[in-house]
Formats: C-alpha cells, structure tokens, sequence
C-alpha cells in the first residue's frame, strides 16, 4: 500500500515538473523570438541627401529599444566615408547591423569589415565586390528619364537636378519635402563613384537588401542582380529611391529581421 503511495506521489511530481519544464521552455522561446540578439544599428546615407532623411526611422527603431548612431558622410571620396563611418563603429558597445542607402551601399561595403558589424542592410544601394566601382554598376542599364543625376561641375562635385529631384528622386513624397532634401544634400564628389572595393564585406557577413520597385535613380532591375549575385536576402517594397523615408516601417522591419537572425 505503501509503495504504491509512493509511486503515485512519484508520478504527480514527474507530471508537476514536466509541466514547469514546458512552461519555462515555452517562455524562453518566446523571448528568444522577440528580444533582438543585436541592439545597435547603424545608418550611412547616400549621395545628394544627408543624415537628416532617417529621422522617422529612427524613432520607430528607437521606440523598439535599438541603440540607433546616424553616420553624417562628407561625401568627399569613399575612403572618407568609411572612415567616418569605422568611426561610428568604433563607439557601439557590441555587436552592430551596419545600413546603408544609395551610395552608403558602397560605404558599407568596404566599412562592413570592422569587427563590431554583425550584419549588412542595403536599402536600394549600391554592393559592388573586390575591385569593382560603383559608377561601372550604375551604367548596367539605362537611366530613368526622371534621372536628374548632374556631370560633375569644375570642382569635380555632382549635383543632382533641382528640375528632377523630386520625380526621380524622392516621388512618393510631398513636394515640401522633396524640396527640404534638395536644400540639405552634401557635395558629393565624383571620384568616389570610381573608387573599387578593396574588400567586399558581404562575402563574409550576413546581407539583407531592399529593392525600392519605384526607383528612378538605381534602377531597380540593377539592385536585384547585385543582390541576387551575392546572395543576398531580398525584399521588395514599392517606394521611391528614398524608400526608407515613405515607407519606414517596411523599411524597419528588415532591419528588426536581421538582427533577430544571427
């Protein structure tokens, strides 16, 4: 009589620490699923614009608890913006998903080599390999009519369309707005357009790339093959060139889904 007591005083405890167990796995997965394993992000802009276009992205991605640094480039060549973007790097306290748009594409690119960077976002930009140029992509296939995209003046800067901007640059946004991104964009000089990669962080880290399908300064049929080339992990999303500006959510998510993937 005893015995059997005891067995089923053994059974009810396996069944009560069974249950605990499931719970306490089940509560763990969930957090797993929802506490991002990186924190810190990292935002490059492009040509003919400047730090001041990730604002809405940085509060949504602020709001979810990212550490969230904004890299002002100089523009002046592609080893400055690296520089100025390691820089950046060098104070995040971990592990970091480095972002860049346009052009930033080609700056993270190479600054995607520093220890601290987990993985790569390209939002609509650039993503050349060892040795290529940016510009050599830029020429794969025929510019929009709605490209405003200047020569370079007599000090080697280019400029982009005030006539243009708007349309091919910035289309889904209000003129008010596309007018304030004319006003605030850097001095972007042409010689970092021909400057090739010496190291081409994708082909060791982790990439996630948006194609903006309303594109009019890159076209969108040049950002799938870059990405498809290295095997980046795609998203298409309808927006313009500057598609982290309309569509930021859309834009946040791929960068929450990096840094939960690692």
């Amino acid at each position: 009589m005893k015995t059997k007591y005891v067995k089923e005083q053994l059974k009810s405890y396996l069944v009560f620490a069974a249950l605990i167990f499931s719970l306490l796995f089940a509560t763990a997965n969930v957090n797993a699923q929802t506490t991002p394993q990186i924190k810190n992000v990292v935002l490059v802009h492009g040509a003919f614009a400047d730090g001041s276009g990730y604002k809405g992205l940085y509060q949504i991605l602020t709001k979810k608890g990212y550490n969230v640094t904004i890299v002002q480039n100089p523009l002046s060549s592609l080893e400055d913006d690296v520089r100025v973007t390691n820089l950046a790097l060098d104070k995040q306290d971990g592990p970091t998903i480095l972002v860049g748009h346009s052009w930033g594409g080609t700056v993270i690119t190479e600054a995607g080599n520093h220890p601290k960077v987990a993985a790569l976002v390209y939002i609509a930009a650039f993503q050349p390999d060892n040795g290529e140029n940016t510009i050599q992509w830029l020429q794969t296939a025929p510019p929009a009519p709605e490209n405003g995209v200047l020569a370079p003046d007599d000090k080697g800067v280019v400029y982009y369309d005030k006539a243009k901007f708007h349309a091919g640059f910035a289309g889904d946004l209000s003129k008010e707005d596309a007018d304030f991104m004319f006003a605030s964009q850097g001095a972007f000089y042409a010689k970092g357009f021909g400057t090739p990669i010496t190291k081409a962080a994708w082909r060791d880290k982790p990439a996630y790339g948006i194609v903006a399908t309303e594109d009019k300064s890159i076209a969108p049929s040049i950002e799938r093959a870059m990405y498809k080339r290295s095997n980046t992990k795609i998203t298409e999303i309808k927006g313009s060139h500057v598609v982290f500006i309309s569509q930021p959510e859309a834009v946040a998510k791929v960068i929450i889904a990096a840094s939960k993937k690692l």
